[in-house]
């Protein structure tokens, strides 16, 4: 392994793999239909998706993300009942905006920061409510700096 200047000046590593001819060939279409520079590239950044999923699969650290949902706007009570979740965890709920979509349908995206397990359980209250078609939660394992510093007087 030898330490190589990386183009944003982050030393980088030089590491070899091994793998059958067929799944190389996989790669390479996947390297060129995504646009990635390099076979290196598109590596690091699947190992970089599985490190963030292997870090939320932990838990407590905290993290960046956003919660996307799918929702029929139409099913009574649910946008209160989606408002009520946000309003009850303050303190990870950031920001929300939704989109009026066609028939009847929402996307909303609320950005979230707090620990991975705790924002999971956020995620899972809000895409588990009737009417919601789909939910999921991206994390980044990143931080916000704090809007308003707390001060205690």
């Amino acid at each position: 392994m030898s330490d190589l200047p990386d183009t944003k000046g982050s030393p980088v590593t030089r590491i070899s793999i091994s793998m059958p001819e067929d799944l190389l060939q996989e790669l390479d279409v996947m390297v060129a239909r995504r646009g990635f520079e390099s076979r290196s590239q598109a590596i690091g950044a699947m190992i970089n998706d599985q490190l963030l999923e292997h870090k939320r699969q932990l838990g407590e650290q905290v993290m960046v993300g956003t919660i996307t949902l799918l929702y029929d706007r139409s099913v009574k009570g649910l946008q209160k009942q989606l408002s009520d979740l946000q309003c009850h965890h303050i303190d990870e709920v950031i920001s929300s905006l939704h989109v009026h979509l066609m028939d009847k349908q929402m996307l909303e995206v609320v950005l979230v920061q707090g620990p991975a397990t705790k924002l999971q359980a956020i995620a899972d209250a809000m895409s588990t409510l009737r009417g919601v078609i789909t939910g999921r939660l991206q994390l980044m394992a990143a931080t916000i700096p704090p809007v308003h510093p707390l001060t205690r007087g």
